[in-house]
């Protein structure tokens, strides 16, 4: 049984937005705690659902993937409870590191434009002491 790509759209959504709050108001591990969906892609034959977290604490990465796993049953009951479909699909959990990869571009950024700015400012003081003082036209008055 496939669906159409706009109703796959919307359990995609709404999967990410229950779980989200789910996670916030209704799981007590705190091995979850501090987790965000970043997204969920479900297959057309609504088999399984891909769900992408993330979090600020990275290094936590294998902890809080094993709470998931752990989880996971419990987690698809209260999905299932709460969105109306025949079959609900299985959940699998990934990591999504694209959070940590914008964060490091952005500090490759800042260093870039550091380093063009310290340059330029370089460049200015070269030219200064390139220049010798001539002395100014003054006129007579």
């Amino acid at each position: 049984m496939a669906v159409s790509e706009r109703r796959l759209l919307r359990i995609q959504e709404r999967i990410k937005e229950e779980l989200s709050e789910i996670l916030l108001y209704e799981v007590a591990d705190p091995r979850l705690q501090g987790v965000t969906v970043t997204d969920v892609e479900v297959d057309r034959e609504l088999a399984y659902a891909d769900i992408y977290i993330s979090s600020l604490d990275s290094s936590r990465k294998q902890d809080i993937l094993q709470g998931f796993e752990r989880a996971k049953g419990f987690l698809r009951t209260l999905l299932a409870q709460r969105i109306p479909l025949r079959t609900f699909p299985r959940l699998r959990f990934h990591w999504d590191d694209t959070p940590e990869r914008a964060q490091r571009l952005e500090q490759l950024f800042e260093m870039l434009r550091a380093e063009r700015e310290r340059k330029a400012q370089e460049d200015v003081f070269e030219q200064d002491s390139a220049t010798p003082d001539t002395p100014r036209d003054t006129e007579a008055s």
